[in-house]
């Protein structure tokens, strides 16, 4: 014959189950951060905690454990919701625990309850990520834009936001991505001009990272152009991006030459037989996790494989929230892989802020009357139109951004790190940086170093010598 509970055990079990029940409302009913408040709630776990033992137990007179009871009930309901996942949670589930096995079918009826009246009520509860963390990132609190939608994806979330100067910025996973400023919109149209105007003829294009689109769709104004092929690792972003920058970027999405893979860059690139004219890699900052794979000397070599060619590799290198180190191993890495490459700058009134590494197999030669007759004729109608749109007018406007080549830039990057898939030492670098403002100075030191670059601009003898006086002028510090 079965021994009968003790009232003092069942009291016990009346008041813990109403702790527990309550819990939820009293948890939620004030939240806000309190050092009293929290204190107060570790003592109210200990309580909990203790008052599970004796529920098991069945030592605790029946007044005893009602006392408790309530006093948890009174206490919780001053503590932050934070505290309450953090400590109180744990113990009312220590509570629901007991009760279910302390072997009376009703009180296993109760504790089942009670588990899911909690598990709704604290699933009710749950705020969603706040727009300006999955935008802003660690300067959520000093950024004064307006974060008007937000989307969480499979590998990143997204956010779309505007400034007060009525610009729109596409961010993920708490960094920005592209902006429709008049400085980030000529850096993105120019990782697709510039290979895209050197080329004379160009057919297929891979861009690496959709972001804004705006690079991709630099590629749809080109007439000779058959085949955009844009890897990106994460599906939320293409349809994010175009439903606020389809006009900037040329609706690419939507193209019909514009083939979306989704799949990881490095992935795609050692498993695809395909080759093209044009690779164009706008990724995150190199600071931003995985994105150093993207910079390593094997992934540049993988680059070159699927290069047809002629073909040509442009890639986007921040100058911001960088430092010397990061950008002396960025160059040096790319020139180990491009020794015939060349580095182009994009600058705001004149002062350093972001780059433009152009890559091809063999020498750069840049015939200027070609590629003036080239942009005059009627079907690149489109393309001097996109140029225009970011300030370039003339073909000085194009180049005058040269900001060096190996030659002249070895004596700086000379006992630099090299990034390697089994390292990625940038990564590493790049945090080192994340919170610099130097991308003036970087800039100043690399023009310091810059030559006329005479063994790349051939044509009218009056036209290189405008051209190289232009760039003389750019980099003049």
């Amino acid at each position: 014959m079965m021994r009968a509970r003790p009232r003092p055990f069942r009291a016990a079990v009346a008041a813990g189950a109403l702790a527990v029940a309550l819990f939820p409302a009293t948890a939620l009913a004030n939240p806000g951060p309190d050092p009293a408040a929290e204190l107060a709630f570790f003592v109210i776990g200990i309580a909990e905690i203790a008052l599970a033992g004796m529920i098991i137990g069945s030592g605790m007179r029946a007044l005893g454990s009602l006392a408790l009871g309530f006093a948890v009930l009174g206490l919780s309901s001053i503590i932050s919701w934070e505290s309450s996942v953090l400590f109180q949670v744990p113990a009312a589930l220590l509570l629901v625990l007991a009760l279910f096995f302390s072997g009376h079918g009703q009180l296993k009826q109760l504790s089942l309850v009670v588990l899911v009246v909690s598990a709704i009520a604290l699933a009710w509860n749950v705020h969603p990520v706040p727009g300006k963390l999955i935008a802003y990132g660690r300067k959520m609190a000093i950024s004064s834009g307006n974060v008007v939608y937000t989307r969480e994806g499979i590998n990143s979330s997204v956010a779309i936001s505007q400034w007060p100067d009525g610009a729109w910025e596409v961010d993920v996973n708490g960094h920005v991505e592209a902006t429709t400023e008049p400085y980030d919109m000529k850096l993105q149209r120019s990782v697709g001009h510039l290979p895209g105007v050197l080329h004379p003829n160009p057919r297929s294009v891979l861009g690496i990272g959709f972001g804004a689109g705006v690079s991709a769709g630099t590629f749809t104004t080109y007439p000779t152009i058959r085949k955009i092929t844009v890897c990106e690792i994460e599906p939320v972003i293409p349809p994010t991006s175009t439903r606020y920058f389809a006009k900037q970027d040329y609706d690419v999405l939507h193209n019909p030459r514009t083939t979306i893979v989704y799949d990881d860059a490095r992935h795609y690139l050692m498993t695809t037989k395909d080759t093209f004219d044009i690779i164009a890699s706008d990724p995150l900052d190199v600071f931003a996790k995985g994105t150093a794979a993207l910079y390593s000397v094997e992934y540049f070599d993988a680059v070159k494989r699927h290069l047809n060619p002629g073909g040509m590799f442009s890639l986007y290198v921040p100058l911001y929230e960088s430092d010397e180190k990061t950008v002396r191993s960025e160059i040096a890495t790319f020139f180990n892989a491009f020794p015939e490459g060349s580095l182009w700058a994009n600058t705001i009134d004149g002062r350093g802020y972001d780059m433009v590494f152009l890559g091809q197999i063999g020498p750069l030669k840049i015939d200027l009357d070609a590629v003036q007759q080239r942009l005059s004729r009627p079907d690149y109608a489109p393309v001097a139109q996109s140029l225009r749109e970011i300030g370039v007018y003339s073909i000085l406007d194009m180049f005058s951004g040269f900001a060096g080549q190996k030659s002249d830039l070895a004596p700086w990057f000379e006992c630099a790190e090299l990034n390697r898939d089994r390292d990625l030492r940038l990564q590493y670098l790049a945090g080192w940086g994340i919170n610099s403002s130097i991308e003036d100075f970087l800039y100043r030191v690399m023009s310091s170093y810059r030559r006329p670059p005479r063994n790349i601009f051939t044509g009218s003898p009056q036209l290189v010598e405008n051209m190289l006086n232009a760039i003389a002028g750019g980099g003049s510090r």
